[in-house]
């Protein structure tokens, strides 16, 4: 979810070219273009309202690079003050939800982590009559299996996991369309894996044919024999270090977000990307209110607002995701909307799943296995028993010769 750090380190050095050069504005634009109804957007004006905003980091159009500079165009447009700070896992939000402590008015998660809000009441319903812009939303976007009744979320961005590779490192008679490349052998130590349970357990259980939601014992017990007989084949284990290392050419293959993966095609014209055959992971980040929330009519203000045409064309630019937004989509140009790693067909789509809160047992036992997975080693383990044999014959042998010497001592 998070951009290159080459692209960020790119964009500072943008943005010191801009604050020294262009006096009018030190960073991006914040004047708005579309017709805003002032009724609605003025209502908070002068009251002293603030709103806490938790995100993921580097995803919200910040003003780099002359973008929209989305808080703070929020902030002129309704005199509300914008707190905004950032987590970078959905499991870092969850921790500083249910410990409590903390006051957010927007939070915006991923789909599984908002079915497990929901079950744990740690978000609260969303009064839609203050987001006339839901209507912009697709209508297939709406009532998702992880809030069926469509209550306490609002898509801001999708997309699906698929497998990155470097066109010029794979063998000219493969053709790469199926995650089991990445057990093959033939690129042994040019591999990159996920370095998180929730989406390597995912890519296992496509290929073994399985629901991507973990559902029994037996189901994880066969992914994680999987598992780690690839573990002998992988580079490393990783996350963001997959754009240096596959824009850089040091891996052939890697799984990872679509959205990503478009950027560092951008860097890399030998990279490609595919979902494979067997299906993936279609994913929805979505914005939500905490229950604990102090401003919920503003933060419904605020859900409205990126939902605006200029807004939500501004921020998926800037994401590099596909937005759920129909007046966003419309706005777009016809090379990104023919672009089938934003925007796949149907039919790929339909061999993709949602995750699921999955249910708590089987939650502890993915951990444990994952942990089983991590501190596995298959090339030890697959020398051990004959060096054990081996060892084993040694030492009988030197015993016996120990004891034939003994015996021959005792003799004389």
């Amino acid at each position: 979810m998070k951009k290159n750090a080459n692209k960020v380190i790119t964009s500072l050095l943008a943005l010191m070219v801009v604050m020294v050069s262009t006096p009018h504005t030190a960073y991006g634009y914040t004047n708005l273009e579309g017709e805003y109804d002032m009724t609605y957007y003025s209502k908070f004006r002068d009251q002293g309202v603030e709103l806490n905003v938790y995100n993921w980091g580097e995803y919200m159009s910040d003003g780099a690079e002359d973008t929209l500079d989305v808080n703070k165009a929020f902030e002129e447009l309704t005199g509300i003050d914008v707190i905004y700070s950032t987590y970078d896992t959905n499991e870092t939000l969850y921790a500083k939800l249910k410990t409590g402590g903390s006051s957010y008015d927007i939070i915006i998660p991923s789909d599984y982590m908002i079915a497990r809000m929901i079950g744990d009441q740690l978000i609260q319903p969303i009064d839609f009559a203050n987001v006339p812009n839901f209507s912009n939303i697709y209508d297939k976007y709406k009532n998702p299996v992880y809030d069926p009744t469509n209550a306490y979320s609002i898509p801001y961005s999708w997309g699906t996991v698929g497998l990155i590779y470097n066109t010029t490192m794979i063998d000219a008679n493969d053709t790469i369309d199926s995650w089991t490349a990445m057990w093959s052998e033939a690129y042994r130590d040019s591999v990159l894996m996920f370095a998180n349970s929730k989406d390597a357990y995912g890519i296992a259980f496509k290929i073994l044919g399985m629901p991507i939601n973990a559902q029994s014992k037996e189901q994880l017990e066969e992914a994680t024999e999987l598992l780690k007989q690839q573990k002998s084949i992988l580079q490393a284990y990783v996350m963001d270090e997959i754009f240096d290392k596959m824009i850089g050419g040091e891996a052939a293959l890697a799984p990872y977000y679509a959205g990503d993966a478009r950027t560092m095609i951008d860097e890399n014209p030998d990279l490609a990307f595919v979902i494979p055959k067997e299906g993936s992971n279609v994913f929805t980040d979505g914005m939500c209110i905490p229950k604990d929330a102090k401003n919920k009519e503003a933060a419904e203000m605020y859900m409205n607002f990126l939902l605006e045409p200029e807004v939500g064309l501004a921020n998926i630019e800037f994401l590099g995701y596909s937005t759920p937004n129909e007046a966003v989509y419309q706005r777009l140009d016809d090379e990104t909307k023919n672009n089938p790693i934003a925007y796949p067909s149907d039919e790929i789509l339909a061999t993709c799943e949602y995750f699921t809160h999955v249910e708590p047992d089987i939650a502890r036992l993915m951990d444990e296995k994952w942990t089983e997975v991590l501190s596995s080693d298959e090339t030890y383990n697959q020398m051990l028993m004959p060096l054990l044999m081996v060892l084993c014959l040694g030492a009988s042998l030197a015993l016996n010769i120990f004891r034939s010497i003994r015996r021959k001592r005792d003799k004389y």
